[in-house]
């Protein structure tokens, strides 16, 4: 499977460095998959969609998942399937764009965003992100044992959920076995790619803003480490979704 990294959102924190919303499209044999999908034009069209965060993060205009994927030379109608690490605006907002495709998340991650919200999460799961599919596959269970004590929930041949909490309730990572090696997208179960890659300089703005928004804080460095493990692996590609140094060009 090929693996192309597009830029589905960029946003301009006025008190750190840009960020984009990273996000890859997947030649697949079932169609094209997106796993996570940035943010959708009906957001840049009305932020007010995004709750009070959009006044922190700034997303700018036009970059959007369904623009990055025409301008990659795609046909966004294809896009057959929407791997999500996670549920928050910035990560689901775009899979509106495709009201053909299938979600796929964790059924903790699910359970989280609409049946069993607590109040300290209300603000990040926007309802206007919700039932946008036609199809949704919540995938229940830790899965099978994985690398470096991982697990891993098959979602499509060759492309997995690996629960990795802590960000929220129900997060995971997605890997995609593509052609060249394999791909491992943390979502924000990390957001310096340097607590990964000790060749990058440390971030700490986007240190201190990951523990702000944590949702279980003990799980931050057993994540990190994981990924770490991961990144040392020859035959593994680590990025995350907001790291503008890890994005391949």
């Amino acid at each position: 499977m090929r693996v192309h990294h597009l830029v589905a959102g960029r946003m301009a924190p006025p008190l750190g460095p840009a960020i984009i919303c990273h996000v890859l499209l997947v030649e697949h044999p079932e169609g094209l998959v997106l796993v996570d999908s940035g943010l959708g034009r009906a957001d840049l069209a009305d932020p007010r969609r995004l709750g009070p965060a959009r006044h922190l993060l700034r997303p700018q205009s036009g970059v959007t998942a369904i623009d990055a994927v025409e301008a990659a030379g795609f046909d966004p109608s294809h896009v057959a399937h929407v791997v999500l690490t996670h549920l928050d605006f910035d990560h689901v907002g775009g899979a509106l764009d495709f009201p053909q495709a299938t979600w796929h998340t964790t059924a903790a991650e699910w359970a989280a965003a609409t049946s069993d919200i607590k109040a300290v999460e209300k603000t990040r799961y926007r309802s206007a992100h919700l039932g946008g599919s036609s199809s949704m596959q919540s995938h229940a269970g830790e899965g099978d044992p994985w690398r470096h004590g991982l697990s891993a929930i098959e979602v499509l041949d060759g492309i997995t959920l690996v629960p990795m909490i802590g960000h929220t309730r129900g997060h995971a990572a997605v890997t995609v076995q593509s052609d060249a090696g394999l791909v491992v997208h943390a979502g924000d179960a990390v957001f310096d790619a340097s607590h990964y890659d000790p060749a990058l300089a440390k971030i700490g703005i986007l240190r201190a803003f990951e523990k702000s928004v944590v949702r279980i804080p003990s799980r931050l460095k057993t994540n990190h480490a994981a990924l770490a493990a991961l990144h040392a692996d020859p035959d593994v590609t680590v990025v995350n979704a907001h790291d503008t140094r890890v994005f391949p060009g």
